[in-house]
């Protein structure tokens, strides 16, 4: 992928933000991606599908043959785009439109997808807030609280609903960060929830282990997706990224086929792990 400039996007006001605003537009998925029916004839559920990685998630498994059902948030124009994309992809897309905060609504999400589609196979944990905050002391107790219940909460909520229906082979992929290994100072709260999702993955594995239910997950580094706009301004949203070694952020189609390998067969040995896509930091465990 080549470099991106990023010095004129302007800062966005509102959470999770929204891609058609951003400049420059990211690449969800790259035009020579070529599917080869990995995940064909499965059903995916991803959270936050609509944008940022979630979308390229959507639309890398869409290439390999899944249906695929996006919950998000109220990005309404974001989320009807990125289900015509799918469809052009020759495969079906559900939308769910509300607040993965609340068990209710987890609950519906999952029963309205098997209702439409008949089963789920791969449900993707993947949408996220967070409130840049440097000083611990400056932290708001709602921020706090959003930030949990969006980022950990949710996983537990939609892998609850889900548990019952998934059958030997499906998978389980959850989206951490690299903020969980090297921590983040400015963002202290989102890499807590971050590091409770690292363990998450990894006490579940076992759990799901004897029903080859397998659950593994991703941590991104610098990624231009809609979240950085609307939680970033001024110089550290011009320099977002360029303090890893490869020297920029990294584009959601560079993300989404790691997903792809964790949800179909070509990682069957493969459970309880955190794939680490983020410009060439060093990060271990």
């Amino acid at each position: 992928m080549e470099n991106i400039t990023i010095e004129k996007s302007e800062h966005q006001s509102s959470q999770p933000g929204v891609e058609k605003q951003m400049h420059p537009q990211p690449v969800s998925i790259r035009e020579d991606y070529k599917g080869c029916g990995k995940l064909k004839d499965k059903v995916a559920l991803i959270t936050g599908g609509d944008s940022g990685i979630g979308k390229s998630v959507a639309l890398h498994f869409a290439r390999e043959g899944a249906k695929v059902a996006i919950v998000y948030l109220n990005e309404d124009t974001d989320a009807h785009a990125t289900q015509q994309e799918i469809e052009e992809e020759g495969t079906e897309c559900l939308l769910i439109q509300g607040d993965i905060k609340r068990k209710e609504f987890c609950n519906q999400a999952i029963q309205q997808t098997l209702e439409h589609f008949g089963s789920i196979n791969i449900l993707v944990n993947n949408a996220a807030m967070q409130f840049p905050e440097k000083d611990l002391r400056n932290i708001s107790i709602d921020n706090m609280k959003t930030t949990f219940e969006t980022n950990i909460y949710s996983y537990f909520y939609m892998t609850q609903a889900v548990l019952e229906h998934l059958k030997s082979g499906d998978s389980i992929i959850n989206t951490t960060s690299v903020t969980a290994y090297r921590g983040s100072e400015h963002l202290i709260d989102y890499a807590s929830t971050k590091g409770a999702i690292v363990s998450f993955t990894r006490s579940l594995s076992t759990s799901l282990a004897d029903k080859n239910v397998r659950v593994n997950a991703i941590a991104p580094g610098p990624i231009w997706t809609p979240l950085i706009p609307a939680t970033f301004e001024g110089d550290q949203l011009a320099n977002f990224g360029k303090d890893v070694p490869l020297g920029r952020p990294g584009q959601p189609a560079e993300v989404g086929p790691a997903y792809v390998y964790l949800a179909s067969q070509d990682s069957s040995y493969m459970t309880g792990q955190v794939l680490h896509i983020n410009g060439g930091e060093v990060i271990g465990g």
